[in-house]
């Protein structure tokens, strides 16, 4: 449907295209999910049917308080002035959805509010008194919350009084630009989180300067240019995640953590994951390790001269080269790496957090048969279940301001970045969940082999710098810590405020969060967070103060990229990053 298609006569006729689009979009958004969500949701909620019926008393109490509120409710409703009620129930703190004065002033939607508040308190009460193992308790709660979150009043027209308020003032208007919105969506097949016109890679996104030196089918290597006279001996090689794109950690000049390290005066190379399609189906997590990491370093010293080079990796990039530095133990090479940083990185997954209740055996056995016909796990997909898991700010929100208000979305760098999504290859997903999720091998020591030598993390002497954050929600912090318990070197951790990117994204110069630093390490997480002490700011600078003891002399900087047998393919940012999903 084109603008100049858009016409109404009424605004019944804008109600009725609205509804029907919307329709078809919801139905078809998240399909797999959703069926597994219902299905969960649905075989749970029969058992707790079931032991209601043998522990009838338990469940009593709880209908009984529901109903007694439900009445409080309805009695203030009728017998109280609009200036005079209490609120049975309030919203929790933090929820944005009913923070409009909207929600109070009209009787009949605090009705509606307060209704679909006690619903859902005894819908979660109900779910967490269910008689059930720990692993199907957690996915119960979370599937539960997700249904609830999915029903809240606010996320449908007729019952959001913002939105009918900005219906009647724009006189319709915002319903057809809610209407254009939702129909650009579906050529996309997901929600807009920001507006993606704003920005371009290597415009004003991944603007720092450098170069592509190498590249092979899986990743291309990026080395930037100096912006000191004089840098460190031993260079910083990145191993970012690849489930996304590298460009989290060069995003703008403000906000980059690869221009921050060159800004310290390091020679920084990157590594670039190609965003793969079905021919890379069988590629496996050794390839990843073998032609990603170890061929990385192996270039970097005979670009840079440098006997010893520093690690940095984030998220799934430092399971990569954790393992990474276990196969450079094995074959006689580990005394090349000076030292290997982790950023918010799981090596122990005993607890992974609520990205565990898409993880058994049943839903991956399911993911895999599929696998065998698409060959590539769709990074759309991906996306969807880590919005998933913080479902009312990353999709439900934007369901409400862009589809129901018809706003356009607000520019902003990370969520255009989050947008981005990544496929993966089946092998190397299938291996990755499997083995890491579902049977937390990588901490066994010789329980995996890996580029042909025994996975033994245990024997890495390399010293370690973890960063954890406090609000992370698909690496949680305690898990991470776990990591220092296993590494066989010295280990400095550093716990910093907010969440998985948040956390890590906290330029110095905006002076915001903070992060702690000190706590006493071997006596598990709790302890070392009450020894711990909190420092105002960013852990950036902290981090730069200390790798420099892995840093090696100062030496003049070399403004050549690479070298006579690794030349100069392109500029950065690379072709390999700009590769979108949704191009056709």
């Amino acid at each position: 449907m084109s603008d100049s298609q858009t016409e109404f006569k009424n605004p019944q006729e804008i109600f009725a295209a609205f509804a029907k689009q919307a329709e078809g979009f919801m139905h078809g958004f998240a399909a797999e999910q959703n069926q597994e969500m219902l299905k969960h949701f649905t075989q749970a909620w029969s058992s707790i049917a079931q032991d209601s019926a043998q522990q009838p008393q338990k469940w009593m109490a709880l209908m009984q308080e529901f109903q007694q509120q439900q009445m409080n409710l309805w009695i203030s409703f009728w017998e109280k002035p609009n200036g005079e009620r209490q609120p049975v129930i309030t919203p929790p703190k933090g929820d944005r959805r009913f923070a409009s004065e909207a929600w109070n002033e009209n009787p009949v939607f605090d009705y509606l509010k307060q209704s679909y508040l006690l619903t859902s308190d005894l819908l979660l009460k109900s779910a967490q008194a269910a008689n059930l193992d720990e692993d199907n308790q957690k996915r119960l709660n979370f599937y539960t919350r997700y249904f609830i979150d999915a029903i809240a009043p606010s996320n449908f027209a007729a019952t959001n009084p913002e939105v009918m308020q900005q219906a009647i003032e724009t006189k319709g208007q915002s319903l057809i630009n809610g209407l254009k919105n939702l129909l650009g969506d579906m050529e996309k097949g997901r929600i807009s989180m920001t507006d993606e016109s704003a920005f371009k890679l290597g415009e004003n996104l991944a603007i720092t300067p450098g170069a592509v030196v190498y590249e092979n089918d899986l990743m291309q290597l990026i080395q930037y240019k100096p912006s000191t006279e004089t840098v460190a001996e031993n260079p910083v090689v990145i191993v970012p995640p690849c489930i996304n794109k590298y460009y989290i950690m060069d995003l703008q000049p403000g906000n980059s953590l690869v221009k921050y390290m060159v800004d310290q005066g390091h020679t920084v190379f990157l590594i670039s994951w190609v965003n793969p399609d079905v021919e890379l189906a069988d590629t496996s997590w050794d390839d990843y390790i073998e032609r990603g990491p170890l061929q990385a370093f192996e270039i970097v010293k005979t670009i840079s001269g440098a006997k010893k080079l520093n690690a940095v990796a984030w998220c799934v990039g430092g399971t990569i080269l954790g393992m990474a530095l276990s196969v450079l133990h094995a074959r006689r090479k580990q005394a090349m790496i000076a030292s290997a940083t982790y950023l918010t990185t799981l090596l122990d997954f005993s607890e992974p957090g609520n990205i565990g209740v898409f993880l058994n055996e049943a839903q991956l056995a399911q993911r895999e048969a599929q696998l065998k016909y698409t060959k590539v796990l769709s990074g759309k997909d991906l996306a969807l279940a880590f919005n998933m898991l913080r479902a009312n700010d990353l999709i439900w929100s934007y369901v409400v301001n862009n589809y129901l208000k018809g706003q356009a979305p607000t520019p902003f760098d990370i969520l255009y970045w989050n947008s981005d999504s990544t496929n993966l290859p089946a092998a190397m997903y299938s291996y990755y969940l499997r083995t890491m999720y579902l049977d937390n091998k990588v901490i066994e020591a010789d329980a995996l082999e890996v580029c042909g030598t025994k996975n033994n993390l245990s024997k890495i002497k390399t010293p370690s710098y973890f960063l954890s954050t406090i609000e992370d929600h698909i690496a949680p912090w305690k898990t991470t810590f776990k990591g220092t318990e296993v590494m066989g070197g010295s280990v400095e951790f550093v716990l910093g405020g907010s969440g998985h990117i948040a956390g890590v994204i906290n330029p110095p110069y905006k002076e915001k969060r903070n992060h702690w630093v000190g706590g006493e390490l071997g006596q598990g997480a709790e302890k070392w967070l009450e020894s711990a002490t909190s420092k105002p700011g960013s852990w950036w600078p902290h981090w730069a103060e200390w790798v420099k003891q892995y840093s090696g002399e100062r030496v003049a900087a070399r403004t050549e990229l690479g070298n006579q047998t690794y030349q100069v393919i392109e500029a950065a940012p690379g072709r390999y990053v700009k590769r979108r999903i949704d191009q056709k």
